[in-house]
């Protein structure tokens, strides 16, 4: 599916990966509406042919305005692309006690029910867009994390909503496989992404020396090269991708 001359919708686009791949797709042509948070929003980057829209992807009706002014833009809405997400850590049993409830239940708030909230609304727009070849209207890419199969001490929280993605992936692309609308997930490593602004460059060395090649940390721009490509070929339905360097995340 090109993506020239149509809508996308791109969540936590402000920075890391959502900005990157906000960039991609208008690079290629599509008008992209990149979602996040107001506080996120204001160090966003200006970049030609992204719109930015404060919306909290937990939130129905902001979502759901948010897609309808994509929907809305002159040109038909194909492309979602879900970023938005938090990776907080705190361990089952830890010294201060066991862990907070309100604390897992805001993480899989943001992180799965956040990319559901998103893939549903934005999936009845498509489905109301003009069919292309064979059927196809559009696509939804999730993002979940390696931590979905192989969770870290500390990532109860953060694995199990990266689970959840990975576990939605196919029944979505079941669900919507009638409306031509195909749904991915990418599952990506350790990206050198704001959340990694805060560490040392020897923490960051001792994470990339465990990756065993490319002996690196991935960038947000090889994450969005990635999704672009999940959009273009019309034959990826249904599947989850790692974007690790073969990586596999050690216990801590």
């Amino acid at each position: 599916m090109l993506v020239e001359n149509t809508a996308a919708v791109v969540t936590g686009g402000a920075s890391g990966l959502g900005a990157a791949t906000a960039r991609a797709l208008a690079g290629a042509g599509a008008r992209v509406f990149a979602l996040d948070l107001p506080s996120s929003l204001e160090d966003a980057p200006e970049v030609e042919g992204v719109t930015y829209v404060p919306t909290d992807v937990t939130d129905a009706e902001q979502v759901a305005a948010a897609v309808e002014q994509a929907a809305g833009s002159g040109v038909p809405l194909r492309t979602v692309v879900n970023c938005a997400g938090i990776g907080p850590s705190m361990r089952i049993l830890g010294r201060k006690g066991v862990h907070d409830l309100a604390f897992y239940a805001k993480v899989v708030q943001v992180n799965l029910v956040g990319s559901f909230n998103v893939l549903a609304l934005a999936a009845e727009k498509i489905a109301e867009t003009e069919e292309l070849e064979h059927g196809a209207r559009g696509v939804i890419i999730n993002t979940a994390s390696i931590a979905a199969f192989e969770g870290q001490v500390g990532q109860a929280a953060y694995a199990s909503s990266k689970g959840g993605i990975v576990g939605l992936t196919l029944p979505a692309a079941r669900d919507l496989a009638q409306y031509g609308i195909r749904v991915n997930t990418i599952a990506p490593g350790i990206v050198e992404t704001p959340m990694l602004a805060t560490v040392s460059d020897e923490f960051r060395a001792n994470l990339a020396s465990g990756v065993p090649f490319p002996q690196r940390l991935a960038h947000p721009d090889e994450f969005a090269q990635l999704a672009l490509f999940l959009v273009e070929h019309d034959y990826l339905n249904g599947e989850t991708f790692r974007m690790d360097g073969a990586l596999r995340m050690a216990p801590r």
